[in-house]
């Protein structure tokens, strides 16, 4: 152990004095633990492989190796930057628990400031009091069109094309974030917004687009999944950013993992994307399904 005997001896006489009682008969030859000794000394290891445990898992959890973080979302993490992030954090921090919440922007800044949540991903840069954020990523704007709809064959549509129709947002989350943007963006054009509001998931409000009931947009990482009756198209030149929220008193070491890797993500992408700029690529083409088929 390193430690002079003396000390060692002094140390069981201090302990002893402590207890109020003796652990060891005391003979020429050495040393045996006595009733009360053989009662102590179990207790004592369990006490020390208690307190072995506590630290090692502290430690684990200043790493980040385990714990939980609590995110709000917005949008569909079906494809693009936030299930990139998901899924590299979760490969190197496999221990650590991800809990995925929807919810109004509200809702997600009220839970933060009350620590009840790590951090939300919203679109637009507002600034929240009590609150930090930082602009991480940006998606385009898809009008989701029934399959026989006379603009489905175009590669893609710009907002006048759009005159005249009724669209459709959900009942839930994001379905207030879509009407406020459609409101917007039918007022820049003077005209007078045909908007309902269905009780339906964002799943069934495709099914009603399907059946003709209405149009409605989507972020472009919703538009990697399939749905039957349906086609994405982009609307020219709207781009809608998102960005993370959280607590500057959240002091959850996973939690800041996250953000770190999610800050080093943004900053790659937004370099990327003036690189590809500069070089005259279109980082946003849309897919091949969607090519215009005349000449």
């Amino acid at each position: 152990m390193g430690v002079q005997q003396s000390s060692i001896s002094r140390c069981i006489c201090d302990l002893e004095d402590r207890l109020g009682t003796s652990l060891f008969h005391r003979h020429r030859s050495g040393v045996t633990l006595n009733r009360a000794g053989q009662q102590f000394l179990p207790r004592a290891r369990q006490i020390i492989r208690g307190l072995d445990e506590s630290l090692y898992a502290m430690a684990a959890l200043g790493r980040s190796e385990n714990g939980r973080i609590r995110v709000g979302i917005y949008s569909s993490i079906a494809s693009g930057f936030l299930a990139e992030l998901l899924r590299s954090f979760g490969e190197q921090q496999n221990h650590v628990q991800i809990e995925l919440i929807d919810g109004n922007p509200e809702e997600h800044v009220a839970a933060i400031r009350g620590l009840k949540l790590d951090v939300a991903f919203l679109t637009g840069t507002r600034t929240w009091q009590d609150c930090d954020s930082a602009l991480m990523w940006s998606e385009g704007v898809f009008v989701v069109l029934p399959e026989r709809h006379e603009l489905a064959i175009r590669t893609a549509v710009d907002w006048r094309e759009l005159s005249g129709e009724a669209f459709m947002v959900s009942e839930t989350a994001p379905g207030q974030e879509i009407y406020d943007y459609l409101v917007r963006k039918l007022a820049e054009l003077s005209w007078h917004p045909d908007i309902h509001v269905q009780s339906v998931s964002r799943d069934n409000l495709l099914s009603l687009v399907a059946i003709g009931r209405g149009l409605t947009v989507v972020s472009e990482a919703m538009t990697v999944t399939t749905h039957p009756g349906v086609v994405f198209r982009p609307i020219k030149g709207e781009r809608l950013p998102f960005s993370a929220i959280w607590s500057p008193n959240n002091d959850n070491p996973a939690f800041r993992r996250l953000l770190s890797m999610a800050r080093t993500k943004a900053g790659w992408e937004r370099s990327a994307a003036i690189s590809e700029h500069l070089c005259g690529f279109e980082p946003h083409a849309a897919p091949s399904q969607t090519r215009d088929p005349s000449p």
